[in-house]
């Protein structure tokens, strides 16, 4: 059975039962009420007649006139009067009177009893010489014959209509929730590896229902995965170029002086070609194989409290020592009074790898002029920020800076293997930071660094 059927089945069954019962508590309650109303009018006639027939003249008359007046007869109303002597009836017992009804009255002095719809009140009376009787009323329930089975009917009706509009309701119901959840799953069955550019159509109001909510929660989780494979297919490129060409080097050198006898000078040349090629080889597959570890989340790497200032300072005093030539200008005006906001939970050697390359960077391509550095830190983060007066990125290549391998198109007389900076950017987001990056061609670029405090607990 299909979970459509299932639903609709189980909210008509569900509605079945709370009817039944509902109904059932409606039926019995207006039974019992029907006996009881039915009973005391019994009684009050079985008193009414008994006083009219066996009390004083005065008071009979009385009766007679309030009961003539007042009470008029039940249908197929009769009554009976019985004498009794040493706690048993002296005359003899009329045969339309269950015998139940008069023991249980000799018992208990009052007795109530229906067979079909014929309906008896049993009671004993004293008269003034404290003679005692038996007097039984018995009448026609014209209530409980009549209007009991039409509320039965009336019941079962309504029972059986309601269960049509129930059905007929739940299943316009669930046709139009599960609509746009078919809707949803025709729109994914369009998307693939070779069209992740196709979004589900949302309303350009974002709405709070769950529906709009899983739309924009899958978009996003489209947009990650196109991101991931747009990412993956340009470091395949990227990588199979950068490893490629010093590949390329040192086949091709080796072919060259191998093709002939060389002299001792042509050999060494031709080695220290080779080996200058192999040293480059070696470290973009280091950058790339450190690049992959950082770019797993799972990754378990030792974390510390660490102080961001001193990480700060001890990587400015490594890169004057390999440069002396740097200019790097610090301005810790920003700096909290409380040396503790400065702490965070994270990998000391990380995170000097990570605003180590985002450092030289800013003077490489600045030309070794003034790099200008803060540090400050608010109540949830330290916020480092890194800003040089270099050669900046084109605008239209801003999308592409966190590719590996990637280097931008005015970056051809510079060192470099694109790996810096994605390299810092799976650091930061390591220990749960953002790496945001502002840039401007021939002006400069602005790189903020921001490292939550909330993940290391004091």
């Amino acid at each position: 059975m299909k979970t459509y059927n299932k639903t609709v089945l189980t909210i008509v069954l569900i509605f079945v039962v709370y009817t039944l019962i509902f109904t059932g508590y409606i039926y019995y309650s207006f039974s019992n009420f029907a006996f009881e109303d039915f009973y005391k009018r019994l009684e009050l006639r079985a008193g009414t007649i008994a006083t009219m027939k066996l009390g004083e003249p005065a008071e009979s008359l009385k009766v007679k006139e309030t009961y003539e007046n007042f009470l008029e007869n039940l249908p197929n109303q009769k009554y009976y009067i019985l004498p009794v002597q040493n706690n048993r009836i002296a005359d003899k017992i009329p045969a339309e009177i269950p015998f139940k009804v008069i023991s249980n009255t000799l018992k208990s002095t009052s007795f109530n009893h229906n067979k079909a719809d014929q309906f008896y009140t049993g009671l004993i009376y004293k008269d003034a010489q404290k003679n005692e009787y038996v007097v039984v009323v018995s009448a026609e329930n014209y209530f409980y014959s009549h209007h009991i089975i039409y509320l039965r009917n009336l019941l079962i009706t309504s029972l059986l209509f309601s269960l049509f509009l129930i059905f007929v309701i739940s299943h316009f119901v669930l046709r139009t929730l599960i609509r746009p959840v078919k809707s949803i799953i025709k729109e994914v069955n369009k998307i693939g590896s070779e069209n992740l550019h196709l979004r589900l159509e949302v309303s350009a109001i974002k709405h709070k229902d769950p529906i709009s909510e899983l739309k924009y929660t899958f978009n996003d989780m489209l947009n990650r995965i196109e991101t991931s494979f747009e990412t993956q297919k340009n470091f395949i490129s990227n990588a199979s170029h950068e490893l490629n060409t010093p590949l390329t080097s040192i086949i091709g050198e080796a072919d060259l002086i191998l093709s002939k006898e060389r002299s001792i000078p042509e050999y060494e040349k031709a080695l220290t070609n080779i080996l200058l090629e192999a040293e480059k080889l070696e470290e973009k597959t280091k950058a790339l194989l450190f690049l992959a570890r950082t770019g797993y989340t799972e990754n378990t790497q030792r974390f510390d409290k660490v102080r961001v200032d001193e990480i700060l300072m001890e990587v400015q005093q490594n890169l004057l020592k390999v440069n002396k030539n740097l200019k790097i200008k610090m301005d810790f005006s920003l700096l909290p009074e409380s040396p503790e906001k400065l702490k965070i939970k994270g990998n000391q050697q990380l995170l000097h790898l990570a605003i180590s390359n985002i450092i030289s960077n800013a003077c490489k391509y600045s030309d070794n002029n003034e790099v200008y550095l803060a540090l400050g830190a608010t109540e949830q983060s330290v916020v480092i920020v890194v800003k040089d007066n270099g050669i900046g990125i084109p605008e239209s290549e801003m999308p592409y800076i966190f590719d590996p391998y990637f280097r931008a198109s005015n970056t051809f007389n510079y060192e470099g293997y694109g790996i810096g900076l994605p390299l810092s950017r799976n650091i930061i987001k390591m220990h749960n930071g953002e790496l945001l990056i502002k840039s401007v061609e021939k002006i400069g670029t602005t790189v903020q660094i921001i490292l939550p405090t909330g993940n290391y607990q004091l």
